[in-house]
């Protein structure tokens, strides 16, 4: 990362804290060991914000700050989050918002944004939940679905929505200061 300067060290930071705080910006659901939180919103915005490679670096500290044991994680939980049911989640991450980040084009758009998060980041976050659920609890992939993707689509269509109005306007403004 030489050519990493003040502004963007700082845009990873406040990325990085960012995803902690929104960890604790949840609710379980009691079907499903997965929980609705609001770490959807600002992983979208940090793609948004940051290249691809900045986004990956970002989510791969967030995750490495819950391994360490640091309550950053899901519902302020730490390692349990990454080694349980949910892990696949996290990791499927370090995929899904680097490509979305890739994918979200030169010139911000929010409807670009809410198409790629929907196309990409979406279902690629949704299969690692799938593998990890299916693999952890020895269910089904019919179960597995019930628990890790149908109860959260509406939610994380609205928040991929709304990082894309948010990160547009972020965006437009970070481009003017």
């Amino acid at each position: 990362m030489q050519n990493t300067n003040v502004r963007e060290l700082t845009k990873m930071s406040v990325c990085v804290a960012l995803n902690c705080v929104a960890a604790y910006i949840s609710f379980p659901l009691p079907f499903t060991p997965g929980m609705v939180t609001a770490l959807t919103f600002t992983l979208s915005l940090t793609a948004y914000l940051l290249s691809p490679r900045r986004t990956f670096i970002v989510i791969a500290v967030y995750i490495l700050l819950g391994a360490a044991g640091l309550p950053v994680l899901g519902g302020g939980q730490s390692l349990s989050r990454l080694v349980g049911p949910t892990g696949g989640f996290y990791l499927a991450w370090l995929v899904a918002y680097p490509l979305l980040s890739a994918a979200k084009g030169a010139v911000p758009n929010v409807k670009r944004y809410v198409l790629m998060n929907v196309a990409i980041a979406v279902p690629i976050t949704y299969a690692g939940g799938l593998a990890s659920m299916m693999l952890m609890l020895d269910v089904t992939l019919w179960q597995a679905l019930t628990m890790a993707v149908l109860p959260f689509i509406a939610g994380d269509v609205l928040k991929a929505a709304a990082a894309s109005i948010v990160g547009v306007k972020l965006q437009k403004f970070l481009q003017t200061t």
